[in-house]
């Protein structure tokens, strides 16, 4: 298993922030096995783990995420894929963003991120040959 969050590096970092962490929490919740461990320390005080492998952030444009994106579709298997469309950002509650979303086509619009969880070969194949964000 990999994981990948690919963001648009011309987001404030704010918005960076804000959309790698939500797409993180769309991957956690395809595969809870990601995190959802507890490990205690000496004094035997209980904390949650943030995730048991490595969460790369990529950076790509909002034309290659899209790219990816449409790649990524092609899919099949257990994967996860939690594209973050521009538009969300205008909604105010995530039933907003239900209601409106399947009136929207996702191969149209402005991608500030997208992640990725799936078989290692898959996610390499994506990503590959994108750049850490920095």
């Amino acid at each position: 298993m990999r994981i990948a969050v690919i963001v648009n590096p011309e987001l404030p970092v704010g918005l960076l922030a804000n959309t790698s962490s939500a797409v993180a929490i769309g991957l956690a919740a395809k595969f809870p096995a990601l995190a959802g461990e507890q490990l205690a320390d000496i004094e035997g005080k209980a904390v949650d783990v943030s995730s048991k492998l490595p969460v790369p952030i990529l950076q790509a444009t909002a034309e290659q995420i899209q790219a990816i994106l449409h790649k990524a579709m092609q899919a099949g298997g257990e994967v996860a894929i939690v594209p973050f469309p521009a538009f969300a950002r205008a909604m105010h509650s995530f039933e907003d963003y239900r209601q409106a979303f399947p009136a929207r086509n996702l191969s149209l619009e402005t991608l500030d991120g997208l992640g990725l969880a799936g078989p290692e070969k898959w996610v390499k194949s994506l990503t590959g040959s994108l750049k850490l964000l920095r």
